[in-house]
């Protein structure tokens, strides 16, 4: 694999010649030709992230009934309903900018917790992108076809003998 990209380089002498495309989750390399069922995948990874965020904040609704269960007061409902708020909409914001470029490893380690609180946030970011495209096919297709040209760039070959070049008098 390639260090800044997830292309895969193949071996001078193969058969397909050139970088391969890095698969996307639930796509594969579909996304490169829209072919395999592309479009139908598409619908079904916006459905289940949609589904997903429908569910997880049904979920989050029977955790603030059990806060007003336990009657633990207004302030402790106000900072719980204020965290699962702030860290959602920061955890769209990282996923979105996720797909535009790759995350920095050390970052997303250090937001893991912040992320994990916020998985409404990321269910949601996944469902909008997935309406446009396959989450991440920008940034994967900017990679794979720099790799391609980078490719055909090295593998054109010089006709003739340089020697024999007719030089400026």
């Amino acid at each position: 694999m390639s260090d800044e990209s997830g292309t895969q380089d193949i071996p001078a002498g193969s058969p397909e010649g050139g970088p391969r495309p890095e698969p996307i989750r639930f796509f594969g390399t579909t996304w490169v030709d829209h072919d395999n069922g592309y479009a139908l995948r598409r619908a079904g990874v916006a459905a289940g992230s949609l589904a997903a965020a429908v569910a997880s904040c049904l979920i989050l609704r029977f955790a603030y009934e059990g806060l007003q269960i336990a009657d633990t007061g207004s302030f402790v409902t106000v900072l719980v309903i204020a965290m699962f708020a702030i860290c959602s909409a920061l955890a769209f914001r990282n996923t979105w900018d996720g797909f535009g470029r790759r995350p920095d490893p050390d970052r997303q380690a250090s937001l893991r917790g912040l992320l994990a609180i916020g998985f409404v946030g990321s269910l949601l970011a996944y469902f909008l992108r997935s309406l446009t495209e396959a989450p991440g096919e920008k940034l994967h297709r900017q990679e794979y076809e720099s790799a391609r040209r980078r490719h055909e760039k090295r593998s054109t070959r010089r006709t003739g003998n340089p020697s024999k070049k007719k030089r400026p008098r």
